[in-house]
Protein backbone atom coordinates (compact mmCIF):
# COMPACT_ATOMS: atom_id res chain seq x y z
CA UNK A 1 0.00 0.00 0.00
CA UNK A 2 1.43 3.34 -0.96
CA UNK A 3 1.60 6.11 2.16
CA UNK A 4 1.24 9.55 1.63
CA UNK A 5 1.70 12.22 3.77
CA UNK A 6 -0.52 15.47 3.55
CA UNK A 7 1.23 18.74 4.80
CA UNK A 8 -1.88 21.06 4.56
CA UNK A 9 -2.66 23.53 7.49
CA UNK A 10 -6.69 23.63 6.95
CA UNK A 11 -8.03 20.83 8.53
CA UNK A 12 -10.87 20.81 6.32
CA UNK A 13 -9.09 20.54 3.16
CA UNK A 14 -6.37 17.77 4.80
CA UNK A 15 -9.47 15.74 5.98
CA UNK A 16 -10.75 15.83 2.17
CA UNK A 17 -7.90 14.87 0.28
CA UNK A 18 -7.09 12.03 3.32
CA UNK A 19 -10.81 10.65 3.32
CA UNK A 20 -10.42 10.59 -0.65
CA UNK A 21 -7.21 9.31 -1.31
CA UNK A 22 -8.06 6.56 1.61
CA UNK A 23 -10.90 5.23 -0.95
CA UNK A 24 -8.39 4.72 -3.74
CA UNK A 25 -6.60 2.17 -0.51
CA UNK A 26 -3.83 4.45 0.42
CA UNK A 27 -2.31 5.29 3.49
CA UNK A 28 -2.72 9.29 3.98
CA UNK A 29 -1.50 10.79 7.39
CA UNK A 30 -1.81 14.81 7.79
CA UNK A 31 1.21 16.95 9.53
CA UNK A 32 -0.19 17.66 13.02
CA UNK A 33 3.57 20.03 13.79
CA UNK A 34 4.14 22.67 11.59
CA UNK A 35 7.19 23.57 13.32
CA UNK A 36 9.10 20.21 12.95
CA UNK A 37 7.47 18.32 9.84
CA UNK A 38 10.44 16.60 8.84
CA UNK A 39 10.49 14.28 12.45
CA UNK A 40 6.57 13.16 11.17
CA UNK A 41 7.89 12.68 7.79
CA UNK A 42 10.75 10.22 8.95
CA UNK A 43 8.58 8.69 11.00
CA UNK A 44 6.03 7.85 8.54
CA UNK A 45 8.41 7.24 5.46
CA UNK A 46 5.37 7.91 2.68
CA UNK A 47 5.84 7.08 -0.88
CA UNK A 48 4.79 10.42 -1.82
CA UNK A 49 3.94 13.95 -0.15
CA UNK A 50 1.27 16.40 -0.98
CA UNK A 51 2.47 19.98 -0.61
CA UNK A 52 0.80 22.98 0.39
CA UNK A 53 3.03 26.40 0.35
CA UNK A 54 1.22 29.21 3.10
CA UNK A 55 2.09 27.15 6.41
CA UNK A 56 2.49 28.45 9.65
CA UNK A 57 6.31 28.78 10.97
CA UNK A 58 8.08 27.49 7.58
CA UNK A 59 6.37 27.89 4.12
CA UNK A 60 5.88 24.86 1.69
CA UNK A 61 9.23 25.74 -0.44
CA UNK A 62 11.39 25.42 2.92
CA UNK A 63 9.99 22.11 3.84
CA UNK A 64 10.56 20.90 0.39
CA UNK A 65 14.37 21.76 0.36
CA UNK A 66 14.59 19.71 3.27
CA UNK A 67 12.91 17.07 2.42
CA UNK A 68 15.05 17.05 -0.80
CA UNK A 69 18.21 16.76 1.25
CA UNK A 70 17.59 13.11 2.63
CA UNK A 71 14.86 11.87 0.32
CA UNK A 72 13.58 11.69 -3.92
CA UNK A 73 10.39 11.01 -2.74
CA UNK A 74 7.80 12.36 -5.37
CA UNK A 75 6.33 16.25 -3.88
CA UNK A 76 3.37 17.47 -5.38
CA UNK A 77 2.43 21.64 -4.65
CA UNK A 78 -1.29 21.49 -3.87
CA UNK A 79 -1.97 25.50 -3.13
CA UNK A 80 -3.85 28.41 -3.67
CA UNK A 81 -0.91 30.69 -4.20
CA UNK A 82 -0.69 29.33 -8.28
CA UNK A 83 1.31 32.65 -9.35
CA UNK A 84 4.20 31.84 -12.36
CA UNK A 85 6.72 32.70 -9.60
CA UNK A 86 5.38 30.16 -6.76
CA UNK A 87 5.61 27.63 -9.70
CA UNK A 88 9.04 28.05 -11.05
CA UNK A 89 9.93 28.63 -6.97
CA UNK A 90 8.60 24.83 -6.21
CA UNK A 91 10.11 23.23 -9.29
CA UNK A 92 13.70 24.64 -8.41
CA UNK A 93 13.12 23.82 -4.56
CA UNK A 94 12.64 19.95 -5.80
CA UNK A 95 8.59 19.54 -6.27
CA UNK A 96 7.73 17.66 -8.80
CA UNK A 97 4.37 18.86 -10.14
CA UNK A 98 1.40 21.78 -8.94
CA UNK A 99 -2.21 21.67 -8.48
CA UNK A 100 -3.49 25.08 -7.84
CA UNK A 101 -6.50 25.16 -5.52
CA UNK A 102 -9.19 25.17 -5.41
CA UNK A 103 -9.05 21.79 -7.37
CA UNK A 104 -11.49 18.55 -7.89
CA UNK A 105 -10.52 15.80 -5.77
CA UNK A 106 -10.39 13.35 -8.80
CA UNK A 107 -8.07 15.62 -10.56
CA UNK A 108 -5.67 15.56 -7.16
CA UNK A 109 -6.56 11.06 -6.99
CA UNK A 110 -5.68 11.51 -11.07
CA UNK A 111 -2.18 13.13 -10.44
CA UNK A 112 -1.22 11.10 -7.50
CA UNK A 113 -1.81 7.93 -9.55
CA UNK A 114 -0.20 9.32 -12.01
CA UNK A 115 2.80 10.35 -10.06
CA UNK A 116 3.09 6.79 -8.33
CA UNK A 117 2.90 4.82 -11.33
CA UNK A 118 6.09 6.88 -13.50
CA UNK A 119 8.05 6.60 -9.99
CA UNK A 120 7.69 3.36 -8.46
CA UNK A 121 7.52 1.21 -11.74
CA UNK A 122 11.26 1.52 -12.26
CA UNK A 123 12.67 2.33 -9.04
CA UNK A 124 12.24 0.54 -5.71
CA UNK A 125 11.16 3.35 -2.42
CA UNK A 126 13.00 5.54 -1.09
CA UNK A 127 12.92 4.61 2.94
CA UNK A 128 14.01 6.90 5.58
CA UNK A 129 13.69 5.93 9.11
CA UNK A 130 14.15 8.28 12.45
CA UNK A 131 15.48 8.23 16.17
CA UNK A 132 15.92 11.26 18.25
CA UNK A 133 16.39 14.21 15.30
CA UNK A 134 18.81 11.16 13.69
CA UNK A 135 17.82 10.55 10.60
CA UNK A 136 18.79 7.21 8.51
CA UNK A 137 18.80 7.22 4.55
CA UNK A 138 18.50 3.82 3.44
CA UNK A 139 18.75 4.41 0.04
CA UNK A 140 21.78 6.54 0.13
CA UNK A 141 23.68 4.69 3.30
CA UNK A 142 23.67 7.89 5.46
CA UNK A 143 23.07 9.67 8.57
CA UNK A 144 21.32 12.97 8.63
CA UNK A 145 21.93 15.11 12.08
CA UNK A 146 20.34 18.42 11.32
CA UNK A 147 21.95 20.25 8.44
CA UNK A 148 25.02 17.56 8.80
CA UNK A 149 25.00 14.55 6.49
CA UNK A 150 27.24 11.84 7.99
CA UNK A 151 28.97 9.23 5.35
CA UNK A 152 28.77 5.47 6.84
CA UNK A 153 30.63 2.42 4.66
CA UNK A 154 29.21 -0.48 4.17
CA UNK A 155 29.29 -2.29 7.02
CA UNK A 156 28.71 0.69 9.55
CA UNK A 157 25.47 1.03 7.37
CA UNK A 158 24.24 -2.32 8.14
CA UNK A 159 25.17 -1.78 11.40
CA UNK A 160 22.82 1.10 11.99
CA UNK A 161 20.37 -0.40 9.74
CA UNK A 162 19.59 -3.39 11.96
CA UNK A 163 19.49 -1.15 15.02
CA UNK A 164 17.16 1.05 13.54
CA UNK A 165 14.45 -2.06 12.07
CA UNK A 166 14.97 -2.78 15.79
CA UNK A 167 14.58 0.39 17.56
CA UNK A 168 13.91 0.34 21.20
CA UNK A 169 15.07 -3.43 21.40
CA UNK A 170 18.86 -4.84 22.12
CA UNK A 171 20.31 -6.70 19.03
CA UNK A 172 23.14 -9.22 19.84
CA UNK A 173 26.13 -8.63 18.44
CA UNK A 174 25.82 -12.03 16.77
CA UNK A 175 22.71 -10.97 15.30
CA UNK A 176 25.01 -8.24 14.27
CA UNK A 177 27.33 -10.43 12.79
CA UNK A 178 25.09 -12.43 10.96
CA UNK A 179 24.07 -9.89 8.84
CA UNK A 180 27.04 -8.83 7.56
CA UNK A 181 28.26 -12.52 7.01
CA UNK A 182 25.11 -12.65 5.05
CA UNK A 183 26.34 -9.79 2.85
CA UNK A 184 29.26 -11.68 2.22
CA UNK A 185 31.35 -9.53 4.97
CA UNK A 186 33.49 -11.81 7.35
CA UNK A 187 33.10 -9.80 10.45
CA UNK A 188 35.03 -11.00 14.25
CA UNK A 189 34.17 -9.77 17.63
CA UNK A 190 37.12 -7.48 17.38
CA UNK A 191 36.14 -5.98 14.33
CA UNK A 192 32.28 -5.53 15.15
CA UNK A 193 33.74 -3.70 18.23
CA UNK A 194 35.76 -1.03 16.03
CA UNK A 195 32.81 -0.76 13.26
CA UNK A 196 30.57 0.35 16.73
CA UNK A 197 33.54 2.65 17.66
CA UNK A 198 33.60 4.13 14.34
CA UNK A 199 30.37 5.06 14.04
CA UNK A 200 29.68 6.45 17.45
CA UNK A 201 32.70 8.73 16.79
CA UNK A 202 30.94 9.92 13.93
CA UNK A 203 27.57 10.42 16.01
CA UNK A 204 29.68 12.43 18.59
CA UNK A 205 31.52 14.82 15.91
CA UNK A 206 27.89 15.27 14.81
CA UNK A 207 26.85 16.06 18.63
CA UNK A 208 25.21 13.14 19.28
CA UNK A 209 26.75 10.52 22.46
CA UNK A 210 24.44 8.38 23.26
CA UNK A 211 21.84 7.08 20.65
CA UNK A 212 23.94 3.65 20.50
CA UNK A 213 23.57 2.60 23.93
CA UNK A 214 25.74 -1.22 25.31
CA UNK A 215 23.39 -3.31 27.01
CA UNK A 216 25.05 -5.83 28.95
CA UNK A 217 25.12 -9.24 27.69
CA UNK A 218 22.72 -7.90 25.26
CA UNK A 219 24.11 -6.17 22.53
CA UNK A 220 23.53 -3.00 21.45
CA UNK A 221 20.30 -0.64 21.09
CA UNK A 222 19.38 2.69 19.71
CA UNK A 223 15.98 4.21 21.43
Amino acid sequence: MYKIFVVEDDTIIAEEMKKHLGKWGYEVETASDFSDVMTQFAAFSPHLVLMDIILPFYNGHYWCSQIRRISQVPIIFVSSAGDNMNIVMAVNMGGDDFLTKPFDLEVLAAKVQAMLRRTYAFRGQTTVMECHGVILNVTEASLMIGERKLELTKNEFKIMQLLFEHMGQPVSREQIMKKLWDNDFFVDDNTLTVNITRIRKKLEEAGVSDLIQTRKGLGYMIG
